[in-house]
């Protein structure tokens, strides 16, 4: 019998993934549904108003859009692997994984192409109900910025969940790093509050971090007020350093086998909760 090709155990590893994380409710509700919900909610707020910019004003309902398709983007890719890592590192499923004869770096890969997909999906979703509901208008000539900015910033934020993922000292604590290292962010990124002349220290502070960055060059190739092609690059540049740096620590922390500061009655629960829900 002939061993499958490398790409196809890619391909069946990326299914595997996305219908693992189709069949968690609540994985599905906080990751696709929660941000359509919000796009919905902050429309019938503050739909009516408008964004001023040094370039004009524009409106909320698209500024909201490319935000919230972005925090989608976000917590599809960093925010999933941040919880869905060390669980799987403490249940042994990881372990298990690395025994079999598939190469390791297929197991990864699919993870994170799953990720991705997932990802694609939430930011269809979102834009979908922006030209729908809300007078969204896409710019053709700024689809290919787009398209690279959104893949520039799942692969940098998948890079980061996975050093975060492998930093995390046991799967207790994998929700209260991941909400802690990305919620107080999303406040200071033109996400869920449109900041106008914020203090300095606040702007430099979304500056630094890959967030604001990422939003807000995602925002620009829907803003009527920004040009085609629609490239943000010094933003952009900022994702892609904090993606090398992902990188890094991942290739360092990341580990295959269980974590030993939890307890082992701690793991047996979790891995018959894991099962039961596969």
């Amino acid at each position: 019998m002939n061993w499958p090709s490398t790409l196809k155990l890619v391909g069946e590893q990326t299914r595997y993934q996305v219908l693992t994380f189709m069949r968690s409710p609540v994985g599905l509700f906080f990751t696709i549904g929660l941000p359509l919900f919000m796009l919905v909610l902050f429309n019938a707020l503050f739909g009516d108003g408008t964004v001023d910019t040094p370039a004009g004003s524009w409106s909320v309902q698209q500024f909201y859009t490319g935000g919230l398709a972005a925090f989608t983007a976000v917590s599809a890719t960093y925010t999933n692997l941040v919880n869905m890592v060390p669980i799987r590192r403490d249940d042994g499923i990881l372990k298990r994984w690395r025994s079999t004869p598939i190469p390791p770096s297929v197991y990864l890969t699919g993870w994170i192409l799953g990720a991705l997909s997932i990802a694609l999906l939430g930011v269809v979703l979102q834009l979908t109900l922006g030209v729908v509901a809300y007078d969204l208008t896409i710019d053709v000539a700024k689809v290919p910025a787009m398209v690279v900015t959104f893949v520039i910033g799942v692969a940098a934020f998948a890079a980061l969940g996975l050093a975060v993922a492998g930093l995390v000292p046991n799967a207790d604590s994998a929700p209260a790093v991941a909400n802690a290292t990305i919620l107080p962010l999303a406040f200071v990124s033109d996400i869920f509050i449109p900041l106008e002349n914020p203090p300095r220290w606040l702007d430099l502070i979304g500056d630094i971090f890959p967030l604001k960055p990422f939003v807000n060059s995602f925002q620009n190739t829907l803003n009527p007020l920004v040009d085609a092609p629609g490239f943000t690059w010094d933003k952009m540049a900022v994702v892609i350093a904090w993606g090398i740096v992902g990188v890094a620590v991942a290739r360092s922390s990341f580990s295959w086998e269980p974590s030993t500061s939890g307890s082992r009655r701690d793991r047996r629960r979790r891995s018959r909760t894991t099962s039961a829900a596969i």
